[in-house]
């Protein structure tokens, strides 16, 4: 049965005003909190389970989540190194729940069910990473190259040539929980990896051929990391049918 885990323990600065006060997660778009939306979504595609990594006013999203009466089974799980970590710490803080069957999705994706349903139809490999494409690539997507059917290399800094991006949706399936989490337990013997993000991670383990993608160019999903994201995100979300 498959398990969701969402990262979503940071305040999100860079929205200035909009998380003064609240978590990026909670911020609105289209009526509804972007979590409210992650839990719908994964509701639509029969998926119950659910871990919230929490950290900046964690009580506000459980508050968000328990106004909107979602028939989910949510497991809060707080990170105290929030403030002091990049969503690695997240992660390690999760590692127990990403298991054979689990997503593992970041919290200011916004993704339609169509999205969430091909992931789960197609992904094949251990680690499977959510893909986009576009015409241009900027400094802050998450950026990728392929070789066949598998990931070989995903980050921001790097160049062309640029396959696509990643939305922020990982599935793993078999042994790739595992993997993940004895890559994590590796990297983080060395303090500095604290300020890794966990797509770092995931390149390391590219590199041994367990990462495949999915491509889900065409349909809508939005990302959320600037004020002037929002509008984006909300004409996103109309298209959600949720």
């Amino acid at each position: 049965m498959t398990n969701a885990v969402l990262l979503s323990a940071g305040q999100g600065r860079r929205l200035g005003k909009l998380t003064e006060d609240r978590p990026k997660c909670t911020v609105m778009i289209g009526g509804r909190s972007i979590v409210e939306w992650q839990v719908r979504a994964l509701l639509a595609n029969g998926i119950e389970r659910i871990t919230i990594v929490t950290g900046f006013r964690a009580p506000m999203i459980r508050a968000a989540l328990e106004a909107a009466a979602m028939p989910a089974e949510i497991e809060y799980l707080y990170n105290p190194f929030y403030a002091v970590a990049d969503n690695v710490g997240s992660c390690w803080m999760a590692r127990e729940r990403i298991g054979e069957d689990s997503i593992l999705i970041n919290g200011d994706t916004l993704f339609s069910p169509a999205i969430l349903a091909r992931v789960l139809e197609r992904a094949a490999a251990p680690i499977s990473v959510t893909i986009d494409r576009k015409g241009v690539y900027d400094s802050d997507d998450m950026k990728v190259r392929l070789s066949g059917d598998r990931l070989s290399d995903i980050g921001k800094t790097l160049t062309a040539p640029v396959d696509g991006e990643s939305i922020g949706m990982l599935r793993f399936r078999g042994e790739g929980g595992a993997l993940f989490a004895a890559k994590l337990e590796s990297v983080l013997a060395d303090q500095s990896a604290l300020s890794l993000w966990y797509l770092s991670i995931i390149d390391r383990i590219a590199k041994t051929g367990a990462v495949g993608f999915v491509d889900i160019e065409g349909l809508p999903w939005a990302e959320v990391d600037f004020a002037q994201d929002v509008e984006a995100a909300a004409a996103a979300v109309a298209q959600f049918g949720l």
